[in-house]
């Protein structure tokens, strides 16, 4: 899989993109990423990517020429493996809410091109070239930059073959519209705080079960709107 990310500030995937799972997916050549400075396709002796909102108001605008240009210099490559699935994506505040269903559509595709918004905004125009808007949460960032850090991360660790633990993905909170059962390790006691009994018997049955019922009472507790989404 490939994702090609478009941003003003390519050195703030550094970190996040050489670390931990991603770095573990690149490794094994199962992820390529891809970034690109939309500075390259600015006109001007200033690179100017941004501007003053017409109408007035405070803050900058992302304009739309060199995002166009670069998601036109893209598409060209794009048109050359045509049975490949693509999905281009904004990240911006008022995209849909991220959730697992929409991680997984994204990590099932060949490649994913993430814009990076920033400043006040992007020009409204932007939306007429891309497949889909994503927000990360109801809060604001101070760029798309940590939002696309975000769904990279989701992405790679949804990639057949990434996760050393193949059945890790099918247990974690939010599938199956779920949040994670109670996890325990070592010391067995811990200031007087003991692990389940039904952990340490062996009896894998008793054991799934449990995880099960313990998963469904945090999420009733915890996440009521998954489980009404859960009994639709």
């Amino acid at each position: 899989m490939q994702i090609d990310v478009l941003t003003l500030f390519p050195e703030m995937f550094k970190g996040p993109i050489t670390e931990s799972i991603v770095k573990i997916a690149r490794d094994k050549r199962l992820l390529k990423i891809k970034l690109h400075n939309l500075r390259t396709w600015t006109k001007d002796r200033h690179r100017t990517a941004d501007d003053k909102p017409f109408g007035g108001g405070g803050g900058m605008v992302m304009k739309v020429e060199p995002i166009f240009r670069a998601l036109k210099d893209i598409s060209k490559r794009k048109e050359r493996s045509k049975n490949k699935k693509t999905s281009i994506v904004l990240l911006t505040p008022q995209g849909r809410r991220l959730n697992q269903e929409i991680v997984k559509k994204l990590a099932g595709l060949k490649r994913v091109v993430l814009v990076c918004g920033h400043y006040e905004g992007v020009d409204e125009r932007i939306r007429s070239f891309v497949d889909d808007e994503i927000s990360v949460g109801d809060y604001i960032t101070s760029c798309g930059e940590i939002p696309a850090c975000i769904v990279i991360d989701a992405i790679a660790r949804l990639i057949p073959g990434v996760l050393g633990n193949p059945d890790s993905p099918h247990t974690e909170s939010f599938e199956q519209s779920l949040l994670e059962y109670p996890q325990y390790t070592r010391p067995r006691i811990f200031n007087g705080m003991e692990v389940p009994e039904i952990l340490l018997g062996g009896n894998h049955k008793k054991i799934e079960k449990w995880r099960k019922d313990e998963a469904i009472k945090r999420t009733r507790v915890r996440r009521p709107d998954l489980c009404r989404r859960r009994n639709k």
